[in-house]
């Protein structure tokens, strides 16, 4: 369907009536209601006065509400005139302060080495000691080189050329090799006993 100058003129003199959109889409024909707002809004129509629009014509079920004559109306009884108070005197308020929110950790930039973590500082350190024996038997891969059977424990800063990942098989249903597990997977007890 095409917008002639015709359909053009029509739906501008429905809208301008204050014809509904679907109103004008069942007139015009082959053209649905969301083409017709889309029109209108491209033409610059929308702006119908909210109050000054007639009621639509094409609508049999609407029925014209009677008017009540202002005689027959109940006349209420005359109130009697509200004193106003006089005004109570201004109290200045004091602003409530403002809540202090906590500090933002500071971020560290790339290349830099991160701070000592808390759980780094209890682990055991016979549990460090295996660790730091595996590394130097792990087998140094890159990230490309790591599949389903080696051990994903990075060791060093992902920003220089000293990273590398451990390696060493796997233990049974777990992403790292025994010693890494020990580090990584700590018992509920032990996790407990920390916090208190």
């Amino acid at each position: 369907m095409s917008w002639t100058d015709d359909r053009v003129e029509t739906l501008k003199k429905m809208w301008g009536e204050g014809q509904s959109a679907s109103q004008i889409a069942k007139e015009l024909g082959g053209v649905t209601r969301n083409a017709v707002i889309g029109k209108v809004h491209r033409l610059g129509l929308s702006n119908r006065a909210a109050t000054g629009a007639p009621a639509p014509a094409g609508k049999p079920d609407a029925k014209p509400k009677p008017e009540v004559a202002a005689e027959t109306k109940p006349k209420a009884a005359a109130k009697p005139k509200a004193t106003t108070p006089e005004p109570e005197p201004e109290v200045e308020v004091e602003a409530a302060p403002r809540p202090v929110l906590p500090m933002r950790k500071q971020i560290i930039p790339a290349g830099q080495p991160l701070p000592p973590q808390p759980s780094a500082n209890e682990i055991s350190p016979e549990a460090l000691a295996k660790v730091s024996e595996i590394e130097k038997k792990a087998k140094k891969i890159g990230l490309m080189e790591l599949t389903e059977r080696t051990c994903k424990w990075p060791v060093g800063d992902p920003a220089t050329d000293d990273f590398w990942f451990c390696g060493l098989p796997v233990q049974q249903g777990k992403p790292y090799c025994e010693a890494h597990v020990g580090v990584a997977f700590q018992p509920m007890s032990a996790r407990r006993d920390r916090r208190r």
